[in-house]
């Protein structure tokens, strides 16, 4: 049976229970300098750790759903193919893409 992980709201990597509240505020720290070193009209709006309603034991699940598309939102579509891109990887793979 595999151990329970909660998914990063910013980046989207699984951590343990224990290392997510050592990780988050490191993570948006390192958001908010990348954020800011990106051209005016790539940077984007801080995330926010979404807040999910629900009871049981679906509550983990729910949570988990929540902060992987929190942290997909952060990325951007490539105007050539459509794969979607963090923005800094977003400039290398417009130089290949055709």
């Amino acid at each position: 049976r595999r151990p329970c992980f909660t998914v990063c709201y910013i980046c989207g990597r699984e951590f343990g229970s224990q290392s997510i509240s050592i990780h988050e505020p490191q993570c948006l720290e390192k958001w908010r300098i990348e954020n800011d070193q990106l051209p005016r009209h790539l940077r984007r709006a801080e995330p926010r750790k979404p807040e999910v309603l629900t009871g049981g034991s679906c509550t983990i699940t729910a949570e988990n759903e929540a902060a992987y598309q929190s942290a997909q939102a952060q990325l951007l579509p490539c105007g050539n193919c459509g794969g979607t891109f963090l923005p800094d990887r977003l400039f290398v793979h417009q130089k290949s893409c055709r």
